[in-house]
């Protein structure tokens, strides 16, 4: 990490963004206190191809273990008066 003054890093604006863009963070300051935090932008994803494809995996298993209403139980217009019924 890297602490420079604001005269400082105008004058070597260019030299502390390769600083930055090789993973260095910056800091820059007026009169002693931090008033700017320059840091890399992140370029590796948070996640995973193979977490994705272990979540969509979870997420389909768990759509194929859910069965729709049956129309002998009269369907989903069955389950909203079901559930208005109750709730008056």
């Amino acid at each position: 990490m890297q602490s420079v003054g604001i005269y400082e890093a105008k004058t070597r604006f260019s030299a502390l963004i390769e600083l930055v863009e090789q993973g260095e963070e910056v800091r820059i300051t007026r009169h002693g206190k931090e008033v700017v935090r320059m840091l890399p932008v992140r370029r590796r994803p948070v996640i995973s191809d193979e977490q994705i494809a272990r979540e969509l995996g979870q997420i389909d298993a768990l759509q194929a273990s859910i069965q729709p209403a049956s129309q002998a139980d009269g369907g989903a217009d069955a389950l909203r008066k079901n559930g208005r019924s109750r709730a008056a």
